[in-house]
């Protein structure tokens, strides 16, 4: 049993992570503004509403040997691109504060929720390992690589041991249809029956990992020392934005009207993550197929009014 603290808990990976933490018995703080009202199923979960700009607030759920993970983000990579300033205030200066008060507080670790879908860009191996030269090609990918810069001097200068999980493309039931992710806003379309817009020809690819899987991943890790510094999350296949809208029109029996947008210059062509890493470390895997997953996401939505 760990103690475990959740910041960003309301949102579509943090809810899920701080249901599972609590689901393995450990005793979960689940942090958020909760502008949306949350019910937790699981015991072992403490609720507190707040902002993370409340830093007393924060500072007093802090405490020794305690795992925060950090799953806070005010935006998306499509938001950043008109306000590239705001990652910075937004995002990056929130993050240092709490790696601050961690240390102060003697936390025992540290988890981010960076990106393995963004950071990257265009790289000529596939899949990517985490020894690839990070290349970012928009603002919020570069914040999340000044992110992991910061995790990496609070490590050497005061020794809080710092994690950067580099998550792939998350997906799963009650990921909201007009938020990140091409899965659910395709879905969403489908039963709106509206158009689906494709940015370039369909043959983008990249790696989907199930909500459940990625849950699953990030708590085995709190049984383990984490040997690295940084982990590459996802499910290690490809697939293209052509075969997953074939693959979500079979699975709705819909099929979607396209059309075709041109694609941004920070477009990256193929971005599929090897997890070798934490596969031969923590001995964990995704294990939901694709279109099992669009099935249960489908499902989930299909319920909603």
């Amino acid at each position: 049993m760990a103690d475990c603290l959740v910041l960003g808990a309301n949102g579509f990976l943090g809810s899920s992570l701080a249901e599972t933490l609590a689901a393995k018995g450990n005793r979960v703080i689940a942090f958020d503004r909760f502008s949306k009202p949350r019910r937790f199923g699981t015991e072992n979960i403490q609720v507190v509403k707040g902002d993370l700009g409340d830093l007393d607030l924060v500072r007093s759920l802090l405490a020794p040997g305690q795992h925060v993970f950090y799953f806070v983000s005010t935006t998306t990579p499509s938001s950043a691109v008109h306000d590239p300033t705001a990652e910075i205030a937004g995002n990056v200066i929130p993050l240092i504060r709490v790696l601050e008060a961690s240390v102060n507080a003697g936390c025992g670790r540290f988890y981010f929720a960076s990106t393995g879908g963004a950071i990257y860009g265009n790289q000529e191996v596939q899949p990517i390992p985490e020894s690839a030269k990070p290349n970012p090609l928009n603002p919020y990918s570069i914040a999340k690589l000044a992110a992991e810069g910061y995790l990496g001097y609070f490590k050497s200068e005061f020794g809080l041991h710092t994690v950067a999980l580099r998550i792939s493309n998350p997906y799963g039931p009650g990921q909201h249809s007009q938020s990140q992710g091409i899965i659910p806003i395709v879905l969403g379309h489908l039963k709106e029956g509206s158009p689906v817009k494709v940015l370039g020809d369909g043959s983008m690819v990249r790696d989907y990992l199930y909500i459940d899987d990625l849950s699953r991943m990030i708590t085995t890790m709190i049984d383990f020392e984490p040997e690295h510094d940084v982990y590459n999350l996802g499910s290690g296949t490809g697939t293209s934005v052509s075969e997953l809208i074939e693959l979500m029109s079979k699975v709705t029996g819909r099929e979607p009207e396209v059309e075709v947008a041109p694609k941004p210059r920070s477009f990256v062509d193929s971005c599929v993550l090897d997890v070798s890493r934490f596969r031969d470390e923590f001995k964990a895997v995704a294990t939901m197929p694709l279109r099992e997953g669009i099935s249960q996401t489908w499902a989930k939505l299909s319920e909603e009014v």
